[in-house]
């Protein structure tokens, strides 16, 4: 991840970009919420390990940002994630306790540990209070305690929905004099809400102290990222940086490295191209490139369907179909207001005929599935909508997924998407399902290799996917209370928090805690062996998690401490070792302080949140 986003902040300060809006550190804790798409996951440690990534690859570990690196800017700040009824911009009126140990821990560890140069406030209100106007969160923690010294900017047009939505101000004056005074340097996009600020400062509305820490804290980053030595760029440097050979690979890497394998039912993958004479490509989403909703169009890389076919040459035949559409339109200039516009139902009717045909005459089916940018997106006004209310496949995707499996083919179902889906009907009947994600512009390369075994894939669920949207919320690190089952309903999730399969198989064994019994800021040693039991070389994303057995206030029943990715070949055993230092036992008291608090807790170390060795670590009060 550090190298992905490095080559990204090399590309875009070679154009003469000096500051990104990345990484986004919302946790996505309902996957109706559009902006799901532009998320890392749903737990708060593993958001804020990703983020450090993100930072240190974009702004490099320097305390000066060099000619190769960009500043950041932390989005969103905070709790933008969880909005009431998945609603985009809905408010966040969580509790301090549940806001500060999820929402805001990806922040302070960025703030504080990657040392992030800037942060922008989120649209959304915690607590009545929207986070534009909000000075507890802009000043007192963001500056005070976690000791910030970077800028704050608004979300575009931000400080004009103060007004225009939240109604806590009467006008864009009153807007602008609120956000300056609780803390925001920078108005991006709105309005004229600062346009009079002088004249406040004269009225007594606005102290010059507020004027001078917003100009100053901009300067600062100007002049750290040395735009007062070095102005300009180097025009010629632009086509030797951008997308390069090695920026390719890099992307191939890590688009096989996030490919998620569900389901491999009867080990119908790896395909082997040395027996398939012909493959049936179909789905709404096999041919063209989909990045995501604030990519820029036209959109480049090169999809499924085109790395299929350059995969296969001359060794087998790609008979490809549409086989359905999600919508009839596709994205286009990012500030275009345009509505999804949905198939009718004679042409999706024609279109999977087609494929039923393309299917017949091919030995095995690949069948891309999902959402695309028109539905999985932003969604910032009426007119450009990208919330749902349900997480079903789109369209008529599920129908066409029954027509193929009656022809009885092999299928395997490739998924590219932004956000979970509610696949019920295909986790039971399609033998092999991989969930891809965006996977950016290597994609067809990169699901060739894996379809056909030349990667293996490693990828695990960084966010759950529910049965169905009644079971929301329904990420993993629920409290004690929460357990009670529906009536004539699974509750189980679909696929759980940090599930993914492999084309080999991994046993865990010969767990072990050293020592078993330590002091409150005392430190243990968390070991496992880790075979490969299989007979291909693959990686494995070994996972630990806690859990405060005895707690009050109370804790969730299991939160991720650690993972680390390894690679084992055949019959290779490898012990894993994790070190559990006090700053991942700690929790909010019932005075709020960050403490580690004696007791027993049940450390879990395995292959997802719900397949693990368990073992017990007695902390006491030293």
């Amino acid at each position: 991840m550090e190298n992905v986003f490095k080559a990204a902040g090399l590309e875009a300060r070679a154009r003469g970009t000096n500051e990104v809006l990345a990484p986004v550190l919302d946790l996505s804790r309902d996957p109706r919420w559009g902006r799901t798409e532009e998320c890392y996951g749903e737990d708060p440690y593993l958001v804020s390990r990703i983020g450090m990534a993100a930072i240190h690859g974009l702004q490099g570990r320097s305390k000066l940002i060099n000619q190769n690196h960009v500043a950041v800017t932390l989005k969103h700040f905070a709790g933008h994630g969880e909005p009431k009824g998945g609603r985009n911009i809905a408010p966040v009126n969580y509790s301090e306790r549940y806001f500060r140990e999820n929402f805001l821990y990806p922040f302070k560890m960025a703030v504080q540990k990657a040392h992030a140069h800037a942060i922008m406030a989120s649209y959304n209100e915690w607590d009545g209070v929207p986070n534009h106007v909000n000075y507890k969160l802009l000043t007192q923690i963001l500056r005070h305690e976690w000791g910030f010294n970077g800028y704050v900017m608004s979300d575009g047009g931000g400080l004009d929905v103060l007004y225009n939505v939240h109604h806590v101000a009467a006008d864009s004056a009153q807007a602008g004099i609120m956000a300056i005074n609780a803390g925001v340097d920078y108005a991006l996009g709105s309005s004229d809400c600062f346009t009079p600020l002088v004249q406040e400062v004269k009225d007594g509305k606005v102290s010059e102290k507020v004027i001078d820490r917003a100009v100053g804290d901009i300067l600062r980053l100007k002049f750290t990222l040395g735009l007062f030595d070095h102005p300009y760029v180097d025009p010629s440097r632009v086509n030797k940086v951008t997308n390069s050979k090695a920026h390719k690979e890099l992307a191939k890497k890590a688009a096989e490295e996030a490919m998620i394998l569900l389901k491999n039912e009867h080990h119908l993958l790896p395909l082997d191209s040395t027996k398939i004479k012909s493959l049936a490509v179909i789905g709404p989403n096999a041919a063209g490139i989909h990045l995501g909703g604030y990519s820029p169009v036209p959109m480049h890389g090169i999809g499924v369907l085109q790395g299929i076919r350059e995969f296969a040459g001359n060794r087998f035949k790609v008979n490809y179909a549409v086989g359905c559409k999600i919508t009839t339109n596709k994205k286009t200039n990012w500030l275009v207001n345009e509505k999804p516009i949905p198939n009718s139902k004679s042409n999706d009717e024609k279109l999977i005929g087609q494929a039923v045909q393309a299917a017949r005459k091919s030995d095995a089916v690949l069948l891309v599935l999902g959402g695309n940018e028109l539905i999985d997106r932003e969604a910032w006004n009426e007119n450009h909508l990208g919330d749902r209310d349900n997480l079903n496949l789109a369209g008529r995707q599920q129908e066409l997924a029954k027509a193929i499996l009656k022809t009885g083919k092999p299928v395997i179902v490739l998924l590219i998407n932004g956000r979970p889906l509610s696949i019920n009907y295909l986790q039971k009947n399609v033998p092999a399902i991989i969930e891809g994600w965006y996977l950016g512009e290597e994609t067809g390369p990169a699901v060739a290799d894996v379809l056909f075994g030349k990667t293996n894939p490693s990828g695990k669920l960084t966010i759950t996917f529910p049965r169905s949207v009644g079971q929301l919320p329904d990420f993993y690190d629920k409290k004690p209370s929460d357990f009670r089952h529906y009536v004539w309903a699974n509750s189980s999730p679909l696929y759980p928090f940090g599930y993914g399969l492999s084309y080999t198989n991994f046993t865990y064994s010969n767990m072990k805690i050293s020592p078993k019994k330590i002091p409150i800021n005392g430190d243990a040693t968390i070991s496992v062996d880790v075979q490969n039991a299989g007979k291909v070389k693959g990686d494995e994303i070994v996972e630990m998690y806690i859990h405060d057995i005895v707690s009050f206030p109370t804790r969730p029943v299991e939160e991720l401490k650690d993972f680390t990715r390894i690679s084992l070949n055949p019959g290779e055993k490898r012990t894993v070792t994790f070190h559990l230092t006090p700053d991942k036992l700690k929790s909010l008291n019932l005075k709020m302080k960050n403490v580690v608090q004696p007791g027993k807790f049940e450390i879990m170390v395995g292959k997802s949140s719900t397949d693990v060795l368990r073992d017990t670590l007695n902390v006491v009060q030293s």
